[in-house]
């Protein structure tokens, strides 16, 4: 019997080691795939580029749906489905993880008042503030878009409208309203 509690706590204490190693090498791998998406998209997610959306601060279940999107095609960028080939599920879910818990950057927008009528009147018409919320936080499913890069939001509407970007019928469908 003293026999096979040697043994039980060999093995215990050799899993319990063989965890640690993995934790670490798997916290490392997760730091490398971070640095990779970090290279677009900026410290921490908080992109300073117009071209890169900005994924500090944005929602969770939002960032992981996108990156499934990418990785089955339902979602298409060259670069993007390139990067997300190899990652698993645990993978996406961890970064997404990791760029939702950043604080939300501020960037600097240049004040354009005739355009930000316009786009106030766009956005009563079509309703926007149902899904994406007063303040335009988003939540959960439904992307934050206050603070964003004007540049990306334009660039991402008009990718729905013109059915370039077609990961939502419902939001291509209610763009085609717009002229």
């Amino acid at each position: 019997m003293q026999r096979y509690f040697w043994i039980l706590l060999v093995v215990i204490i050799f899993n319990v080691e063989t965890n640690k190693v993995l934790a670490e090498d798997t916290e490392g791998l997760l730091k490398e795939k971070i640095t990779l998406c970090e290279s677009c998209h900026g410290a921490k997610g908080g992109s300073q580029d117009p071209q890169f959306p900005i994924l500090a601060g944005q929602h969770f279940y939002y960032l992981y749906v996108q990156l499934k999107d990418y990785k089955e095609g339902s979602r298409k960028n060259e670069i993007m489905s390139n990067i997300v080939a190899d990652l698993s599920k645990e993978d996406m879910k961890a970064l997404a993880q990791h760029f939702s818990e950043q604080s939300w950057p501020l960037i600097q927008v240049e004040s354009q008042p005739e355009l930000a009528k316009q786009g106030e009147a766009a956005s009563e018409s079509g309703q926007c503030v149902q899904c994406h919320l007063g303040g335009y936080e988003g939540e959960s499913r439904i992307p934050r878009l206050a603070g964003q890069h004007p540049e990306y939001l334009e660039k991402t509407m008009l990718d729905f409208k013109e059915k370039i970007r077609t990961n939502s019928a419902a939001k291509s469908s209610l763009l085609n309203a717009f002229k």
